[in-house]
């Protein structure tokens, strides 16, 4: 939709900086860019910037620290245990090694869905590649802790359900189970986002100060809750693909 496209200079300027030097690569293996100036989308822009902020972000809070933390490290330490809390509800003691790519992940969509907020930029996860691609990262990361947990043949065997004579028929279910999940996840992270950042484009459009800042609220309040959902989804099918260790 038109209403949904952000004309940022910072776009334009990515694309002017990186557009011509990346065309120019992908041209030595045989692909063909038609316009470098506007190859780079605008939400691969404001990954990039989400992805530097983490970076120095996390830099910075975790270069030097002290018994007696600062506001910086206070601050880290209070998400860092809150991923681990979740972890450890969902999982047990072992939860804990998965921190690091749970709270990566977190951190991500919920800045994701709240950088569309500030004027002039947009949510990267307003877009389905995004939601997407985070939904097959852990698609990809539960089943592979799944294989380092019992091992591939082990990990493979729950698919095929306790009652041998029954695998033809549970087969196809696990398989039809497993790869919904990064579907729903893409698409209900998707399509909230979406739809909060289409309604608060409309409003401003028509009333453009202060009728927006109550669907703005809201935003915040929605963003926040779907970054947890999605979270505490990835969680529970990091579990469920670690406990069968403990079943058999």
């Amino acid at each position: 939709m038109e209403e949904l496209e952000h004309s940022l200079g910072l776009v334009e300027f990515i694309n002017r900086l990186l557009g011509k030097p990346l065309a120019w690569f992908l041209g030595i293996f045989g692909i063909e860019v038609h316009d470098p100036a506007h190859f780079i989308p605008d939400y691969v822009v404001m990954c990039l910037i989400i992805a530097i902020f983490l970076i120095l972000f996390l830099g910075l809070a975790s270069r030097k620290r002290d018994l007696v933390p600062s506001k910086l490290q206070s601050v880290m330490e209070l998400i860092l245990e809150a991923f681990e809390g979740l972890l450890v509800d969902t999982i047990g003691e072992e939860g804990k090694k998965y921190v690091p790519m749970i709270a990566t992940l977190g951190l991500f969509v919920f800045l994701g869905n709240l950088l569309g907020l500030i004027p002039g930029f947009m949510s990267p996860t307003s877009k389905l590649n995004v939601t997407l691609g985070c939904a097959l990262c852990v698609f990809v990361y539960y089943h592979w802790q799944g294989m380092r947990a019992q091992g591939v043949g082990k990990y493979l065997k729950h698919f095929m359900g306790p009652i041998p004579l029954l695998a033809p028929l549970m087969v196809p279910i696990e398989l039809i189970s497993h790869f919904s999940r990064p579907i729903s996840l893409s698409i209900r992270l998707f399509g909230n986002i979406f739809a909060e950042e289409l309604l608060i484009v409309v409003i401003a459009s028509i009333i453009p100060f202060f009728l927006p800042l109550p669907f703005m609220a809201l935003a915040i309040f929605t963003g926040t809750i779907q970054a947890f959902v999605f979270v505490l989804l990835s969680c529970i099918y990091i579990a469920g693909a670690v406990a069968h260790e403990e079943e058999h």
